[in-house]
């Protein structure tokens, strides 16, 4: 297990932004991503951070990226620190595992989100209109059901507070019609390619969101795809339509802080070592399951 990271300072680089989770920094014609160890829930950065989440959220985005670029053009250029600028040398050590090399991309303001099963606020729309996103569904689903098919239901991006789910035609408004079924038809792509090499290996991709720009004059993926942060997994074996599932990952803090009493106002409240560990654990082994492989040391 590696020290955690909660903020990354790196003297003589220019901070872009800092997000939720990711710390960008601009290198003049390309940006390097880090992923820190921050965790948010009900929209508050917790001060307790989660040790190897950051590598794994690296890790995994540059799993999915190298799999799914015969679909679509990504923005990675390397993750791999041997293969950073010399901008970047003196602070190899810190951004080891947890960094990517990208290239900068106009980005879209919609969130690219595909639902294959019923959940999250999915489920609430549903279970009040029998719709999500204004996609009519059949009757009779419960929480947790698979779709008859994937949706695309997209999002408004939100820096702060939560995401602001919209219809198909008003994502059009925003992008343009023939840039919106071209992003449709991609994510729908992506995500098909990604539920199915999961479910080869014993876990359900529910749904996930992807986030697209135009780098070059080129439609390209951007930012993250298939983490746990972006997506919910399930594991195949504990799959039981009818309520909420069990998922990887901060499942155990939301369990936690619904019954802590805490009001999900700011502060947040420090998290317990054992919670910490639980956490740690499922994002590592989602890691393993949807990869094959264990976490690499760094």
């Amino acid at each position: 297990m590696s020290t955690p990271t909660t903020q990354l300072d790196l003297p003589g680089l220019r901070l872009f932004r800092r997000g939720k989770v990711r710390d960008v920094f601009d290198l003049g014609d390309a940006l390097c991503l880090v992923a820190s160890d921050r965790l948010s829930a009900y929209d508050v950065v917790l001060p307790t951070p989660i040790p190897d989440k950051g590598h794994v959220l690296t890790a995994l985005s540059a799993h999915w990226f190298a799999r799914t670029r015969h679909l679509v053009p990504n923005h990675l250029i390397t993750d791999d620190p041997d293969e950073f600028p010399e901008a970047l040398r003196p602070h190899r050590a810190a951004l080891a595992g947890r960094a990517m090399l990208v290239r900068k991309a106009d980005v879209f303001p919609v969130e690219c989100v595909v639902r294959g099963y019923l959940a999250g606020s999915g489920w609430k729309e549903y279970r009040a209109s029998g719709t999500v996103c204004g996609v009519t569904l059949p009757a009779g689903l419960e929480e947790g059901s698979r779709l008859p098919a994937p949706i695309f239901t997209p999002a408004t991006k939100a820096e702060t507070g939560h995401d602001e789910n919209i219809t198909f035609g008003r994502m059009c408004d925003i992008v343009g019609t023939a840039t919106a079924e071209r992003l449709r038809d991609l994510s729908l792509a992506v995500y098909g390619f990604v539920h199915d090499e999961a479910g080869a290996r014993g876990v359900i991709l529910a749904d996930t969101k992807f986030e697209f720009g135009v780098c070059d004059g080129v439609l390209t993926l951007v930012d993250e795809v298939g983490t746990p942060d972006s997506s919910r997994y399930w594991p195949a074996d504990g799959w039981a339509p009818g309520g909420p599932q069990p998922s990887f990952d901060k499942q155990f803090v939301r369990d936690w802080l619904d019954q802590s009493g805490w009001d999900h106002a700011p502060p947040g409240p420090a998290l317990p070592p054992d919670v910490v560990a639980k956490t740690t654990a499922k994002y590592r082994e989602a890691y393993r399951r949807l990869t094959g492989h264990e976490l690499p040391a760094v």
